[in-house]
């Protein structure tokens, strides 16, 4: 009997396992980023209503078992995955991609929160934002003598005290140097994403000499299984009988 797959993510991870699934397999996003055109299996954009509705959406399409192959930071789509697997009876699975470790010569400063985060930025003139866009709430908040360049993946508009940067990863090193130099950052500001596509800033922070603040990742649930790489899941869903038919 084969099962029936529903993958919840973005387009970093998600979308090299929603490459290979075929068409009785769904693919989530949640509505950000480029939706891709060229894949078999069925994509969906958008939420679901809470863990209920996501429950409600696996009991009606028929899935056997859910992957959670959200970002790091997506807390409550991945508590809202766990609860409605729960609640469906099915097995939930989950990419939980290690963070990086600060090394020789870093100077990391874990924060918590945005307060705590700001409390952390008073000391600094031209912060360089990698969080998302979370700080695009607070452009009309930014403090005299600061000038924030803030990177996020759509368009936004900035202000007289702050450039926003549209860009997807992954990003190169001479890329990223050649940013560093040109807009004389003296502060990163990073979520702890891990994985490859967006760690040359943290090279180039170390090259610099500059303190990186890094907001704290959130707790995760616990799940049926957890995997720590993209190709660890895809054996294991190679293994499962009836997971690619």
């Amino acid at each position: 009997m084969s099962r029936r797959i529903l993958l919840l993510g973005g387009v970093g991870d998600a979308l090299a396992i929603a490459r290979r699934l075929g068409p009785a397999h769904v693919y989530s996003l949640a509505g950000l980023g480029k939706v891709p055109q060229d894949l078999a299996c069925r994509v969906r954009v958008g939420g679901f209503g809470g863990a209920e509705g996501l429950a409600r959406f696996i009991d009606e399409q028929g899935i056997d078992l859910l992957l959670d192959v959200t970002h790091p930071y997506a807390a409550r789509i991945s508590a809202n995955a766990a609860q409605a697997a729960q609640l469906a009876g099915i097995p939930c699975w989950a990419l939980r991609r290690p963070g990086w470790q600060a090394g020789a010569g870093d100077d990391w400063r874990e924060v918590a929160g945005w307060n705590e985060l700001s409390n952390a930025l008073a000391a600094f003139r031209r912060p360089f934002f990698t969080l998302g866009r979370e700080p695009l709430a607070h452009l009309d908040a930014i403090p005299a003598g600061q000038f924030w360049t803030v990177r996020v993946l759509d368009e936004h508009p900035g202000n007289a005290r702050a450039r926003v940067i549209a860009a997807r990863g992954p990003f190169g090193l001479e890329a990223e140097r050649a940013l560093f130099a040109a807009e004389d950052f003296d502060v990163l500001i990073s979520k702890n994403s891990g994985g490859g596509a967006t760690e040359a800033k943290l090279q180039v922070a170390r090259e610099r000499g500059l303190p990186v603040l890094v907001l704290a990742r959130p707790p995760l649930p616990a799940v049926d299984c957890e995997f720590a790489a993209v190709e660890e899941l895809w054996q294991a869903l190679q293994a499962l009988p009836g997971a690619l038919g």
